[in-house]
């Protein structure tokens, strides 16, 4: 019997085995989980044009993403702000795609774009802003696409688990949890407050393959690397990291944006810890070694 509120969530519901996602890419299949490699993510904010997306998907992918993000469209603070290209940013993520083989990640933020936007995603992503938008949950919980998570920024660790029970209890198994940094009291030097701790705690509490996105979580490029190392070290499955080729021209999200060349080091310094705590990906040990 699961004790927790959360049922097909629980660890329990699973007699305390961790679950696996598994994401068919053109380049072949990758999986999340607790007893597989790390997975990378990266990519920009937001889908601005073809170049962009293309050139930042090919520099990902050679130093060793897994997975495009990229946002078609964007949940903004002000409506005056960049809202995304829409339709046309999907096409564009298509065309990525296509040329790199990279699987892609992208927000859905409307229950009518879902069936649109999982005809290109290989994950559709609910972000923070829609962490218990109900209806979206069941609706992505209905189709057959693995789903990323965010944490809401205000959002409990229950609440966030129990959202994750709704797309589960819809019928979708794969689901990835993301953590994307919460709210506290001090917005002075970060951009939000990225919760490392939910780590260990997520590790006893639910089966789910954990990610982690330490650009949002602090909103400052100089922070990502120290807290996308740490998130190894404490035993993160995958991470999401931001990258732009021009971060000071992004439509958004430019200060917590790494260039592709900062991003290519980067992925160096994880290797080392990543190996150490034996999740690296053995192809890419020796591309990290050179």
């Amino acid at each position: 019997r699961v004790e927790q509120p959360f049922k097909r969530a629980s660890r329990e519901y699973r007699h305390g085995e961790a679950s696996e996602v598994l994401v068919p890419t053109p380049n072949g299949p990758v999986v999340f989980g607790e007893h597989h490699p790390l997975v990378i993510v990266a990519g920009p904010c937001s889908v601005e044009n073809e170049d962009m997306i293309v050139e930042t998907a090919r520099r990902v992918k050679a130093s060793g993403a897994k997975f495009l993000r990229g946002g078609a469209y964007k949940p903004r603070t002000s409506p005056y702000s960049f809202q995304g290209h829409g339709e046309s940013g999907l096409d564009l993520l298509a065309k990525a795609r296509e040329e790199t083989g990279l699987g892609i990640i992208t927000e859905v933020m409307d229950t009518a774009d879902v069936d649109k936007i999982a005809r290109v995603a290989d994950v559709v992503q609910v972000g923070a802003r829609n962490m218990q938008n109900f209806a979206l949950l069941k609706k992505v919980g209905a189709q057959d696409k693995p789903v990323l998570l965010k944490r809401g920024m205000s959002a409990t660790i229950d609440e966030w688990l129990m959202a994750a029970e709704y797309i589960l209890a819809a019928g979708n198994s794969n689901v990835i949890l993301c953590e994307r940094g919460i709210r506290t009291f001090d917005r002075k030097y970060s951009r939000n407050t990225l919760d490392l701790s939910v780590l260990p705690v997520l590790r006893l509490l639910t089966h789910l393959p954990i990610m982690i996105d330490p650009s949002h979580g602090t909103g400052k490029s100089d922070y990502v690397p120290a807290m996308a190392k740490a998130a190894i070290a404490a035993g993160t499955d995958s991470l999401m990291i931001e990258v732009h080729p021009n971060p000071a021209k992004a439509l958004s999200d430019g200060p917590q944006s790494l260039t592709p060349n900062r991003f290519d080091e980067l992925v160096k310094e994880m290797a080392v810890i990543g190996q150490a705590v034996g999740r690296w990906p053995q192809s890419a040990v020796a591309v990290a070694s050179h």
